[in-house]
């Protein structure tokens, strides 16, 4: 027997034995599809799994950091699966992950760390993940992830209480066996096996059935939209309401420009009974109803039949009834304007090679798809590297505006547009490896009393920039400086006249790391 310390990944089916007692064959065929993307992203991760049964899937990473992002990828990768099933059909794992000594017998690993795993992943969030304080302490200033502390937790058969932290994705998209779906936006912004985003190529197509008199009438778009292929998060609450809020044409979601004229024209001065159905592809409206439920029920009829041949799978919702907006999901989180900087000392001809925070796979698909579409074009990333692309669109700014929306929408949080055209708009490092959006306000490397400071002067300064942090937490920067090497020297000397072990943090907008 060989011991030794290793992070430990428990995974497990919610509900599963509901799931097969109501139709057996099927939950069999598709937890045989979702293990083969786990298992998928695992082996990439660097994981080895050493024990399954059933429904859980036990593995090990010699880093946390990895098993972390590999949950992360996986609960992202099969929640977007989940949409093509009603709520009641939905599998959902749960994701415990712990740092523990372990005793590995004929390949089977024994010990508390599997323990302790095992009884985080009871207590994880439906589609979510929970760590112990032993994780969290390595991944917290690694990833771009905000978990929940939900103190210490006394669980089955371990004697002392586990500190631990959760991470859920939103509320609206892990319920399980809840009532309700949200639909996908990227990506966020279904996956392939290995969970890699596909092109989105959206265009703007109007059909109108029957006679205006007393006919309905109904548009709908056709789109697409990529799908991540890691998820991008943090803690996401639910998003506002938006009942009884008047129907505004340029504030619906996902949408071309075309599609809200066509709103703003033909169904704001339609009569009674109407409504709008949306998805993050196709949408459809319908006027000239008996009655609201009807209304709704043929609008809904009309955004599902322009979804039923794309993939990933869309999900509509009605969106408004009459002039009122009834949807609940509120507006995708986007970021401050301006979305786009154009700044010719840091933009550039897009190289895919040196995307930040993109996999290999992912690099392909926009290498394959992206580059040779017809512009208007954009490419927007989450946190995580999570991508989504829009292609042949009207203007650049309605590309912008609905990859940062579908990307948004998915991730939970506002993704950063880095590419329009062929060119990037944002300064990509190539010299270090990105490792998430840099945000701050809360870089754990930087002494609490000089964050705000940093994020004063990084503002709206042009040129490459670098932020360096040393042992003590003193800041030093680097703004406008003419290259990536040269806002790394930058940063670093002034870090080093306040400091020592001065290491780089940021270039740009991205949190980095030496490659």
């Amino acid at each position: 027997m060989k011991r030794k310390i290793a992070a430990i990944f428990a995974a497990d089916i919610a509900g599963y034995s509901r799931l097969i007692a109501e139709d057996e064959e099927e939950t069999l065929r598709r937890l045989a599809s979702y293990r083969a993307v786990m298992d998928d992203f695992i082996a990439r991760a660097g994981g080895r799994i050493f024990n399954t049964a059933g429904d859980a899937v036990l593995a090990e990473f010699s880093s946390a950091v990895e098993a972390v992002r590999c949950a992360i990828d996986i609960q992202e990768s099969l929640r977007t699966r989940n949409l093509a099933y009603p709520p009641s059909r939905q599998m959902s794992f749960r994701i415990g992950i712990t740092v523990g000594d372990v005793v590995e017998r004929d390949g089977d690993l024994l010990g508390d760390g599997v323990n302790i795993a095992a009884r985080l992943e009871s207590i994880a969030p439906i589609g979510g993940v929970c760590i112990s304080r032993t994780v969290y302490e390595q991944v917290a200033n690694k990833l771009s992830v905000q978990f929940a502390d939900i103190g210490e937790q006394q669980v089955k058969n371990i004697p002392t209480p586990v500190h631990a932290y959760k991470f859920e994705m939103r509320p609206d998209d892990t319920r399980g066996d809840k009532s309700s779906l949200k639909a996908p936006a990227w990506l966020w912004p279904a996956a392939a096996a290995a969970a890699v985003a596909v092109l989105i190529v959206a265009g703007l197509a109007l059909y109108r059935a029957g006679a205006r008199s007393n006919a309905p009438v109904a548009a709908s778009q056709s789109g697409g939209q990529a799908v991540p292929a890691v998820a991008d998060t943090g803690p996401q609450p639910p998003r506002s309401p938006r009942q009884q809020e008047a129907l505004n044409p340029d504030t619906i979601p996902f949408l071309p420009d075309r599609a809200r004229a066509a709103v703003r024209s033909e169904y704001l001065p339609a009569a009674d009974h109407k409504a709008i159905a949306i998805s993050t592809g196709p949408f459809g409206y319908i006027t000239g109803q008996a009655d609201d439920e009807t209304a709704k029920t043929a609008a809904l009829d009309v955004c599902e039949k322009r979804t039923e041949n794309q993939q990933p799978p869309r999900k509509c919702e009605i969106y408004a009834v009459g002039n009122t907006v009834v949807y609940t999901r509120g507006h995708p989180p986007l970021p401050p304007l301006p979305w786009v900087t154009h700044d010719p000392s840091t933009e550039r001809p897009l190289a895919v090679k040196d995307i930040p925070l993109l996999r290999d796979p992912g690099k392909a698909t926009i290498e394959r798809n992206y580059l040779p579409a017809r512009t208007p074009k954009a490419l927007a990333i989450g946190p995580l590297g999570g991508f989504y692309t829009i292609v042949r669109q009207e203007t650049t700014d309605e590309a912008v505006r609905r990859v940062l929306e579908l990307c948004g929408s998915t991730a939970g949080v506002p993704c950063m547009v880095i590419a329009v055209d062929n060119n990037f708009v944002v300064p990509a490092p190539t010299i270090m490896r990105a490792t998430g959006f840099f945000r701050p306000a809360s870089a754990a490397a930087i002494a609490p009393e000089q964050r705000e400071t940093v994020a004063r002067r990084l503002g709206n300064a042009s040129g490459w920039t670098a932020v360096a942090a040393g042992a003590e937490g003193r800041a030093g920067l680097a703004l406008q400086a003419p290259s990536e090497q040269a806002a790394i020297d930058g940063a670093l000397a002034d870090c080093n006249k306040q400091d020592r072990t001065c290491r780089v943090i940021a270039i740009g907008p991205f949190a980095v790391e030496a490659k």
